[in-house]
């Protein structure tokens, strides 16, 4: 939901409604559909369109001509709407190189899922504080740092413009517990409040060497040839290198030496 210029979720872990974390991403609620420009039916132009119509000159020397398009939008929830025209940044039709060009669009619509998961997407760094040794019983502050990316790729000849935006975080703590999925990557803390909890952080009941995990979740959306921004199916899921972190045990013993007296008293530096 929104309120003013802020967007607001629920939080899954506690159910209350918080400030959405940065790059969250909603559901577009539109559809969208493409017709050819001066299409009147299926199997009918428009004559006196024609020739007022947009242009698509070759993108290649001795290439074909493109076919121009009119992108419409229609709200999503309704089964039987009025579509209106989409407007794009320059108001006017885009083009579609095809032989087939209303059936490129289903093309690619059917292999975008696999292809967004193919991209050489940036998982998210995984940091943890303290690092790389922590204490037994204290928070230790795990967080993911990912961001926004954006590809243009080829796609059955057409110009696909692709956004993959972070949208969720999966924590392996290493000693059997997780986190997530998550909206919530979190944060640095600084030193003077290490120790201290937070959504992300973690508290190890053992000593020993743990591996820290994270699988970042990016949602996507794509462009044919400058039209609108659609929604990819689905998601893909980027796992991060992993981070080992080394958990101590403290212990505070009293001393009743004092080392400028007695240097080589129990307790004092260089001692055993």
């Amino acid at each position: 939901m929104s309120l003013g210029s802020e967007n607001w979720i629920r939080d899954p872990q506690t159910g209350e409604i918080v400030p959405a974390p940065p790059n969250f991403v909603s559901d577009d609620p539109n559809q969208y559909k493409a017709e050819l420009q001066c299409q009147v039916d299926e199997n009918a132009l428009d004559k006196k369109c024609l020739p007022g119509q947009v242009q698509c000159p070759p993108r290649e020397p001795g290439g074909k001509s493109g076919t121009p398009v009119i992108w419409k939008v229609a709200p999503k929830a309704l089964s039987n709407p009025t579509w209106v025209d989409w407007k794009s940044g320059n108001n006017g039709p885009s083009c579609l190189y095809d032989e087939k060009p209303g059936d490129v669009l289903q093309r690619i619509a059917a292999r975008i899922e696999s292809d967004f998961r193919n991209l050489p997407i940036k998982p998210a760094s995984l940091t943890a504080q303290p690092s790389p040794h922590t204490l037994k019983g204290a928070e230790t502050n795990i967080f993911a740092d990912a961001v926004e990316q954006q590809f243009d790729v080829t796609i059955l000849g057409q110009r696909v413009h692709i956004v993959a935006t972070p949208v969720e975080y999966t924590y392996a703590y290493g000693d059997g517990n997780s986190l997530g999925p998550t909206p919530f990557a979190g944060g640095p803390l600084p030193e003077s409040e290490w120790g201290q909890k937070t959504r992300t952080s973690h508290v190890y009941q053992q000593t020993g060497d743990f591996q820290i995990s994270l699988t970042t979740t990016f949602r996507g959306t794509y462009s044919v040839n400058g039209g609108p921004d659609m929604p990819i199916p689905g998601t893909g899921q980027f796992a991060s290198p992993s981070q080992k972190v080394s958990v101590w045990r403290s212990i505070t013993r009293n001393y009743a030496d004092n080392c400028i007296v007695n240097p080589r008293g129990e307790g004092c530096p260089g001692v055993p």
